[in-house]
């Protein structure tokens, strides 16, 4: 998959939230941004994505202990050659840590997702081995702070899904 093409706008917002200062910030605020203008949308963009120009899901899943579903807006890792199908990375702005969202996933695999103003079941697929190296290099592609995620990460693994539609006969 190529790269993403972005406006001169574009990449400076990408270059400033890939800063360690941009997503410390950007890991406490920008999630409540994101709900307003989803709201006001109507589901079809999160202040993430007119920042970034980047296709942001909002996933709806169930608390791994509080069983309450949550609402997270996520960067889409799009997979030009399985529409329908993305990939969501719990890089969690290059903290230490795993996202909640990602134990949250671990133990109920079946969440909603709303793209563009589309509202669908899917499950997640916690990726592994070439798999988790195709869609790794999508990330890439997608969004230039990955990289820089991945070494303030340090040694921590920075787990992907992979979003399946589930289909009305499953």
């Amino acid at each position: 998959m190529p790269p993403k093409k972005l406006s001169a706008f574009h990449r400076g917002m990408h270059q400033v939230a890939s800063t360690s200062a941009g997503a410390w910030f950007m890991a406490r605020t920008q999630h409540h941004l994101d709900r307003i203008v989803f709201s006001v949308s109507g589901g079809r963009t999160t202040m993430a994505g007119i920042l970034t120009g980047l296709s942001v899901v909002v996933l709806s899943a169930k608390g791994a202990k509080s069983g309450v579903i949550r609402d997270i807006p996520l960067l889409c890792i799009e997979d030009e050659a399985e529409p329908g199908i993305f990939a969501i990375v719990a890089s969690n702005f290059g903290q230490g840590h795993n996202p909640a969202w990602y134990y949250n996933l671990k133990a109920n695999p079946q969440a909603s997702c709303t793209l563009r103003g589309q509202k669908r079941d899917y499950v997640a697929i916690e990726l592994e081995g070439d798999e988790y190296q195709r869609y790794w290099g999508y990330a890439l592609d997608t969004y230039m702070g990955f990289p820089h995620y991945k070494r303030r990460v340090g040694d921590r693994h920075i787990p992907i899904f992979v979003m399946k539609p589930v289909s009305a006969n499953d």
